[in-house]
């Protein structure tokens, strides 16, 4: 970088992707699958994923590994709030993730390490997961990304009512990610 330029000459005009979420403990993974098969319009084949969450000084960045596919990073924002919530976020493909969580790990430090068996459904444009997070139990996700004639009134619209088909109560909404509980109780994992 030459003496007149700064790090602001290659911060990237790209704007984020958007989607809305909301995310709820499940008592029964059976009775959510068997209501997400009623409701999909397409199936997706399941993952296993590895995210490893480093510190930041705002928002959330990780990088996924799901195992026997492809890794990315991703940074994104979102408010703690247990009901729908707008997140932005970017994606990263990563050829290397080894090395780039030996960099990440070197100058940002590990917050906590997240590994989950992830069902995943396709309902217009809501991504529905049905997920096993290691030590933190089942859980259920509803994506509904934004862009390609889904603007965020019909999103929040979709759900809505997906929330009511699979009979989600306020006492089940959960307001952090699966990193953020895992700290908050302690337990963050490290390898």
């Amino acid at each position: 970088m030459s003496a007149s330029s700064s790090s602001s000459d290659f911060v990237s005009s790209a704007e984020p992707s958007c989607n809305i979420e909301l995310k709820a403990r499940i008592a029964s993974l059976d009775s959510a699958r068997e209501t997400a098969q009623g409701v999909a319009d397409e199936r997706l084949p399941d993952q296993h994923q590895i995210d490893t969450y480093f510190r930041c000084e705002s928002g959330r960045l990780k990088l996924r590994e799901i195992v026997g596919e492809r890794a990315e990073l991703i940074a994104y924002e979102r408010p703690d709030q247990k009901s729908a919530k707008t997140s932005r976020y970017y994606v990263v493909p990563v050829d290397s993730p080894q090395r780039l969580k030996e960099a990440l790990t070197m100058t940002l430090g590990v917050r906590g390490i997240v590994d989950k068996r992830r069902e995943i459904y396709l309902h217009k444009n809501v991504r529905i997961h049905l997920d096993r997070v290691s030590q933190l139990g089942t859980f259920l996700e509803f994506e509904a990304v934004l862009g390609k004639g889904y603007d965020e009134a019909t999103s929040a619209e979709f759900v809505r009512e997906l929330r009511s088909r699979f009979a989600i109560e306020d006492p089940d909404l959960i307001d952090h990610s699966y990193g953020d509980m895992l700290a908050k109780d302690g337990r963050a994992a490290s390898r």
